[in-house]
Formats: structure tokens, C-alpha cells, sequence
């Protein structure tokens, strides 16, 4: 994901958590009961943000192990390791 594209979901996250939170709290509910409708909303969301993170992370190791084989593979004088070097990295960029 690009850094452009990482700004701009946190944006959405950020004001979709803020508009909840302020319809909320303008609810002719309970104070007790708002909060416990504040605490449930932000768990969903700050699920779902991890579940981006993690989804990030995951393609950058992929794209780190891919890198690592290419390179294991420019480096190798045999021509067996080169190309289960670079099939390693084909099944990283696949993967990622």
C-alpha cells in the first residue's frame, strides 16, 4: 500500500470514529448506555485498522523475502540455487 493510500484509509478510519462518536454522544440516550455503544464502536473499528496493519506488514515481509532471494540468487555461482532462489522470490511477489 502507498504511503498516500495508508493517509488517506487512516483519514476515513479517523472521521468515521469521530462522526460515531459525536452522533453518540448527541443521542437522547443514557450516559451509561452511550458509553457502553462508544466502547463496542471503537473496538470494531480498532479491529478492523489491525487487520489493516497486519495485511501491510504482511506484504512488506513478502516483498522483503522476495528481495532477499533475488539477491541470493544474483550472487550464487550455481545455477541449481539460482533458480530455486528465484523461484523462492517468485512465490514472495505472488504471496505479497
Amino acid at each position: 500500500m502507498s504511503k498516500g493510500k495508508g493517509n488517506v484509509v487512516l483519514g476515513v478510519l479517523a472521521g468515521a470514529l469521530a462522526g460515531a462518536t459525536a452522533g453518540l454522544l448527541f443521542a437522547p440516550k443514557k450516559g451509561k448506555d452511550t458509553r457502553k455503544q462508544i466502547a463496542s464502536s471503537t473496538q470494531g473499528y480498532v479491529e478492523g485498522a489491525k487487520e489493516k496493519v497486519d495485511g501491510v506488514k504482511n506484504s512488506i515481509e513478502h516483498k522483503i523475502e522476495a528481495l532477499k532471494a533475488k539477491k541470493n540468487a544474483a550472487l550464487t555461482n550455481n545455477k541449481g540455487e539460482e533458480l530455486t532462489e528465484e523461484a523462492k522470490a517468485k512465490i514472495h511477489n505472488v504471496a505479497s
